[in-house]
């Protein structure tokens, strides 16, 4: 399993810094998780929050690229049908570059009302023009002198130079969670990014082998919020604040997006902090929260992995609000007794 760090460059109250300051700190994290060995660096995105929720990833991917050398970075997502396709795709050759092939570039449709709203595009044309623009990225990525008429993007004569470093070109991600996004990921040849389990692992890996691509030739990523301590009580009341904070915020932008069925269900009313964790509503994405002491993160990525087939853990430690020490201590701890116990496991299973 490849072990991943989401940042979220969230900054809400009441403990709001400088965005200064803010973004440091969440930089900081970044190098320290190079250090621990974990595998990758996830960067979200959204616009128009509150709490600055992080609108502009390829310029702190880049700021990451400079400070580190071995960890990967990518988006997990940039919301392509908010952006100019073909200044994505210069963009992101160009993170490429700085980090000398490390980067990954996953791309969604999006689901925020009030974004959608705010840059004026129709929520109805998201998919079409993710999947116009996905194209565009890799066309321009691996052609020379692309000329493209589309519905949303019209491009003469373009190549796009400095290129990617990877080739033929970074890899490319779909967020998904429904059947029609599901479908186009795997039609399309792309990995899947996930916020579920099971039954998106079944929807893609049956709709690759519709399209004669093997499954075991694509990535799934799925992001976990994820945070242990030495003892149990000690992790909740580290992280509790900050997964309160993110389920009912997911909560409410998913009951007003009401893209799927079962969105309405995320408006339950959560327990209060200091009671969450005694709830059965402790739960993101459908999936319990794994927080508490390494050996119940093993037992819960342990029946996890047993569940559905995951590649790439993008783990949601750093929850906002959250002191950076706290989530410092976190990801040392995981990194020295949660990670191991996998890589042992896969290095077995690869001897067999």
């Amino acid at each position: 399993m490849n072990f991943g760090l989401t940042l979220f460059f969230r900054n809400p109250p009441p403990a709001k810094v400088s965005f200064a300051e803010l973004y440091r700190k969440e930089i900081e994290l970044a190098v320290a998780a190079e250090e621990l060995g974990y595998d990758t660096i996830w960067l979200t995105e959204h616009h128009f929050v509150d709490d600055g929720y992080s609108p502009s990833l390829l310029p702190i991917a880049a700021a990451i690229a400079a400070r580190t050398s071995k960890i990967r970075i990518g988006t997990f997502v940039l919301l392509l049908p908010l952006h100019n396709a073909l200044r994505v795709a210069e963009d992101a050759a160009t993170v490429d570059i700085i980090s000398n092939g490390r980067f990954d570039l996953g791309l969604g449709q999006g689901y925020r009302v009030p974004e959608f709203v705010g840059f004026n595009i129709p929520r109805n044309e998201r998919g079409p023009r993710l999947e116009e623009g996905t194209e565009i990225i890799r066309r321009v990525w691996t052609e020379r002198d692309v000329t493209f008429e589309g519905r949303f993007n019209q491009l003469t004569n373009v190549t796009v130079l400095p290129g990617p470093v990877q080739k033929p070109h970074p890899p490319i991600w779909l967020a998904a969670r429904g059947p029609k996004s599901i479908g186009r990921a795997a039609r399309n040849g792309y990995h899947l990014m996930g916020t579920g389990g099971r039954d998106q692992q079944e929807m893609y890996d049956a709709a690759l082998k519709e399209h004669g691509r093997r499954p075991q030739d694509y990535n799934i990523a799925q992001l976990r919020t994820v945070f242990v301590a030495a003892r149990h009580d000690k992790a909740w009341d580290d992280a509790e604040a900050g997964a309160h904070y993110m389920i009912k915020c997911y909560g409410k932008w998913f009951v007003e997006a009401n893209d799927l069925p079962g969105d309405q269900a995320y408006g339950v009313t959560l327990p209060p902090v200091g009671k969450l964790r005694h709830s059965e509503t402790a739960a993101l994405f459908g999936e319990s929260l794994i927080i508490g002491t390494p050996d119940e993160a093993i037992a819960s990525l342990e029946d996890y992995t047993s569940r559905t087939r995951v590649t790439h853990l993008a783990a949601a430690m750093a929850l906002p609000g959250a002191d950076p020490r706290k989530v410092r201590r976190s990801m040392e701890l995981f990194a020295k007794e949660v990670m191991p116990h996998f890589r042992r496991k896969a290095r077995k299973q690869a001897k067999k």
